[in-house]
């Protein structure tokens, strides 16, 4: 327990910092007047703000326990969470498998968004989970997967299951590029390279007008056809309502969709999980923890990096060349840091190396936060809140400890405090 003098001071400087961050967001308003702007002030709101701050960092700090029993409470809860995670994870699949069935067209929309960023989570997972290399340009291999679709299916008039797993590999190359010249790089100084390489490609995304089409973007992408049978509302001969004798209806294109994002989303867990087993996979998880030790085992730590940095860039432009064909149509606006710093989000909220808490934090950060879209001048104010809350209850995910890959002997479950954060 925590000394009431220390737990007040850490609280009352809590609260100040707050009301520095909050003074100008929160406590004034502005109102546009016909003689001008005028600024609000709001000061119950930002005293209510600041003292709920307060008062939960005074609870939270004299109601923790010591660090040994804080151990022993995050193994009972990751023991208990693997324990139900054998009957979550069906149940969920279950669930994925029969949702176009059971709720109408916003949902199933939203069921496709969802998917994608836990494919995209799952991915980044290999990097910077696994192999504990911090990467914040991720969103650069999502848009080389689009714009490789998007290019080749306009210029060569290949269909989407053609451009597909082209998309992946043109995105794993870029991966590969990226990894080279970051090989010595460490921590901060990775974060730095691979931001920059995110707004690199998009700035050339931008600039290359004559051939991505600048800001205005690419219009007009192919949608992806079911063995040849396009989803049309004109009916006949060569549809799908046509040929299974339907009523037209733009419900059955986005069940379609939502199948295909299901399916590429468990493909990339399949392919992560497998890995994991494998000496491939076993080398990322020792250089998450201890790079010189890696270097003095003979693992190949260029090889090792680069195969991290190749898969997960691939998932990543399979996600990329999905969004491009729901869309039908990309422009870089898609693809800005926020999109890079959201995936990276999912992925530590859900737990490093976590593919059920990454799935997870998905659901509650993209799913979850549709409720507050009326809400749209707190939305983000209530999603860095939740980041936060979460971060400061769950420091090191949802899901923060899991089975080992190999154990010798009887398995037992790893918690987060015996796993290093992966610091590259």
């Amino acid at each position: 327990m925590t000394r009431p003098v220390a737990a007040l001071r850490d609280a009352g400087l809590t609260a100040l910092v707050a009301l520095g961050l909050f003074a100008a967001m929160i406590g004034v308003k502005t109102e546009a007047e016909p003689t001008g702007m005028f600024l609000i002030p709001r000061p119950v709101l930002l005293t209510s703000i600041v003292g709920g701050i307060f008062i939960a960092r005074l609870g939270w700090l004299l109601t923790r326990r010591n660090r040994p029993a804080e151990y022993r409470a995050n193994r009972r809860l990751a023991e208990t969470l693997t324990q139900y995670g054998h009957f979550a994870a069906p149940l969920l699949l279950a669930f994925a498998v029969l949702l176009p069935m059971l709720f109408g067209r916003y949902v199933i929309d939203l069921g496709i968004l969802v998917l994608t960023y836990v494919m995209l989570g799952w991915g980044l997972n290999i990097v910077v989970g696994l192999a504990g290399l911090l990467d914040l340009g991720y969103v650069a291999f999502y848009a080389v997967g689009a714009y490789s679709y998007a290019l080749l299916a306009q210029t060569f008039g290949l269909g989407f299951w053609t451009c597909l797993p082209l998309a992946g590999l043109l995105a794993a190359l870029w991966g590969v590029m990226l990894g080279f010249p970051v090989l010595r790089l460490r921590g901060d100084y990775l974060a730095i390279v691979t931001l920059a390489f995110g707004e690199i490609i998009r700035i050339v995304l931008l600039n290359a007008a004559s051939i991505t089409g600048g800001p205005n973007g690419i219009s007009g992408i192919p949608r992806p056809t079911l063995f040849g049978l396009q989803f049309s509302m004109a009916g006949g001969p060569g549809t799908f309502a046509g040929t299974f004798g339907l009523e037209p209806s733009p419900t059955h294109r986005v069940a379609f969709l939502y199948y295909v994002i299901l399916g590429l989303a468990l493909l990339t867990n399949w392919v992560a999980l497998r890995l994991r087993r494998v000496a491939l996979g076993r080398a990322w998880e020792a250089l998450r923890e201890d790079e010189v030790a890696c270097r003095s085992l003979g693992i190949n730590v260029t090889v090792t990096k680069l195969t991290a940095f190749a898969i997960g860039a691939g998932f990543g432009g399979l996600a990329g060349a999905f969004f491009a064909t729901r869309a039908a149509f990309i422009s870089p606006e898609s693809f800005t840091f926020i999109e890079s710093a959201i995936v990276l989000a999912i992925v530590v909220l859900g737990g490093l190396g976590s593919q059920l808490g990454t799935a997870l934090a998905a659901v509650v950060m993209i799913g979850g936060f549709e409720i507050f879209r009326d809400l749209q001048d707190y939305r983000m104010l209530m999603f860095g809140g939740a980041l936060v809350l979460i971060m400061v209850l769950r420091p090191r995910g949802l899901v923060s400890g899991r089975t080992p890959s190999v154990a010798l002997g009887q398995r037992r479950e790893i918690t987060a405090e015996l796993v290093a954060e992966g610091r590259g």
